[in-house]
């Protein structure tokens, strides 16, 4: 069943609109607090799209990416038990937000960047800083290069590979699709 097909064709006609820019920057910002879709979804097909502004596409997601967990941050900080808490129970983040307080006692630093450069959720880790107190400019650095390293990889294969991309993506993008899913859906099962 191909329902991946149309929803990228879609994103590449969206990528193409006066306030794509602006879009980013605000999923690029949401995703690093709360918002559960990955920036990749709406960076890789404005890089393609516009191939030339790629890396200021990646710009643009990194900074407010950055800016985003600088909020999750202090939202762990501040706002933990009244806000933060019950919000990331009702989305089943529990388990999540648990096992990254542990790698923080564990690996401190290289969590975050961990985290930032893999589709680990951002969002789980930058709270779980605040809460955990870690150091915020160490922190803040640490989501800079992170964040910066995927968003211009994505960036650049997405210039780089350009026509040949797309039709390798539009060729596969179906299964891989449903590939993630069922991979999301076994990760979650487990992590539960």
């Amino acid at each position: 069943m191909k329902i991946f097909t149309p929803i990228y064709d879609k994103a590449l006609i969206w990528s193409q609109h006066r306030r794509a820019p602006a879009i980013l920057a605000g999923v690029s910002f949401a995703e690093s607090v709360i918002f559960p879709i990955p920036v990749d979804v709406m960076l890789a097909p404005m890089a393609l799209s516009q191939p030339k502004k790629a890396f200021y596409f990646a710009w643009l997601a990194t900074i407010f990416s950055v800016l985003g967990g600088i909020l999750g941050y202090w939202l762990g900080q501040i706002a933990y038990e009244p806000l933060v808490q019950p919000v990331l129970e009702s989305l089943g983040y529990m388990g999540h937000f648990d096992r990254a307080q542990q790698w923080f006692m564990e690996w401190g630093f290289w969590v975050v960047f961990l985290a930032g450069f893999s589709p680990i959720p951002f969002k789980v880790f930058t709270v779980a800083a605040g809460v955990m107190s870690v150091a915020f400019w160490p922190f803040v650095l640490a989501a800079l290069i992170s964040r910066g390293m995927r968003f211009f990889l994505v960036a650049w294969l997405m210039r780089v590979g350009g026509p040949m991309m797309d039709k390798h993506l539009r060729n596969h993008l179906d299964t891989i699709g449903w590939v993630t899913v069922v991979l999301a859906v076994i990760a979650y099962l487990l992590l539960r």
